[in-house]
């Protein structure tokens, strides 16, 4: 059904990027996700190249930046299969954070951002970082924050510390979340985004923060930044001053759907590794795993899960189509929390049916099991998410809200 949503160039493209990701990716992992990451880096130059070769960069941009031009429904689909490998998305060029930095320079940067920042990102010649979680301030919501960006001439002042900047280490540049206008009567009117190069003085990385005992490095790290008077010019803002909120929203709205379809992938690589496992491994001889009722359960759970992750994610893209982020906003919060558990739960279900070699890093399952865990977290925890949907539903029913 899904073809009905499709157009036949991507009908056409989509079995030359599986044949990519199985070809030329999914032999490497084992070697390289043991690799220190400019190590990886090196080795992944020669497929991003055969990626420029077969036509396949930057797939998910617009006919203007030099894209197929597909739409949502469409850059989803491409996503799910990308996702199937941690390196699936870099090796394309559609990575997070630089994805969601290329889109806000695409449709709010000023022409001179888009020359000295946009180009190199789309060529792939730099990475970018976003800046907006802080430690002394809950990050499940977004107008609470105490970085803050003076104005001082044709200045701005920066000052604050933030962490989980996701890619800083190696990155060109930052997009920094900062309050700009204090006194702003509406809180959501009091943040702004502006460019930060990361060679500016007072940009001080102090570390990748480790996460399930892995600090990482380069792209695949997540780091603490202190900003100390640090000076970039005015014309870094990104949109107007106060917009901060406003930005940040059209980033998320599109970027949910770009992890929650990368997540399926997950799922569904999982998945084929759960039950090529319950097919081959014998328990004893002439009894494979698989005639398990419990492994038959986890299987046929996992198929319907990911089948119906896909085809509410793949209905939040097209009311964004249809409907842009705000008429979406309730499918949106729905995938959100619903395709991080169902990633959460199969990937756990594969885990157990591989026993012991299932905790290894020779499969990419632990690597999922630690590294996604942070999916019921970022951009929303699930916990928010699910009590936005409910207060949107009972206001139908009447149910008076207060705020506390």
């Amino acid at each position: 059904m899904f073809d009905l949503l499709s157009s036949k160039k991507l009908i056409n493209l989509l079995p030359k990027i599986q044949n990519f990701m199985e070809e030329e990716i999914f032999p490497i992992e084992k070697e390289v996700m043991k690799m220190p990451f400019k190590e990886v880096e090196k080795i992944l130059r020669s497929k991003k190249e055969k990626v420029q070769d077969l036509g396949l960069w930057n797939p998910y941009l617009s006919q203007e930046f030099g894209g197929p031009g597909f739409t949502l429904t469409e850059v989803a689909r491409i996503g799910e299969v990308l996702g199937q490998s941690p390196l699936g998305h870099f090796t394309f060029n559609c990575q997070a954070p630089d994805a969601g930095n290329i889109e806000l320079l695409m449709h709010f940067g000023s022409d001179d951002m888009k020359q000295k920042y946009l180009k190199p990102l789309l060529d792939g010649e730099i990475r970018s970082c976003f800046s907006m979680t802080e430690p002394h301030f809950a990050g499940s919501n977004p107008i609470y924050m105490g970085l803050t960006a003076v104005k001082e001439g044709d200045e701005y002042v920066i000052n604050g510390h933030k962490w989980f900047t996701s890619s800083a280490d190696g990155a060109a540049f930052a997009i920094v979340m900062a309050i700009t206008n204090p006194e702003a009567e509406s809180p959501y009117a009091r943040a702004s985004m502006i460019i930060v190069p990361t060679d500016t003085q007072g940009f001080n990385l102090i570390r990748n923060v480790p996460v399930m005992g892995h600090a990482g490095e380069g792209w695949h790290s997540h780091s603490e930044i202190i900003y100390d008077n640090v000076r970039v010019p005015t014309s870094n803002l990104i949109g107007m001053e106060g917009s901060g909120f406003l930005l940040a929203q059209e980033r998320l709205g599109p970027g949910r759907i770009h992890h929650c379809m990368r997540w399926i992938g997950i799922a569904e690589r999982s998945f084929d590794l759960m039950c090529k496992r319950a097919a081959t491994r014998d328990l004893s001889p002439g009894k494979p795993l698989g005639t398990k009722q419990s492994i038959q359960n986890f299987i046929a759970e996992s198929r319907a899960e990911i089948d119906a992750a896909r085809l509410m994610v793949m209905n939040a893209a097209y009311a964004m189509q249809t409907k842009g982020n705000k008429g979406a906003r309730q499918e949106i919060s729905t995938i959100k929390f619903f395709t991080a558990e169902v990633m959460h739960r199969v990937v756990n279900r594969a885990i157990q049916t591989h026993g012991a070699l299932g905790i290894t890093d020779d499969t990419p399952l632990a690597f999922w099991y630690r590294e996604e865990r942070g999916a019921s977290i970022y951009d929303g925890t699930n916990e928010t998410h699910k009590a936005a949907l409910a207060k949107r539903i009972l206001r139908k029913y009447d149910l008076k809200i207060r705020n506390n």
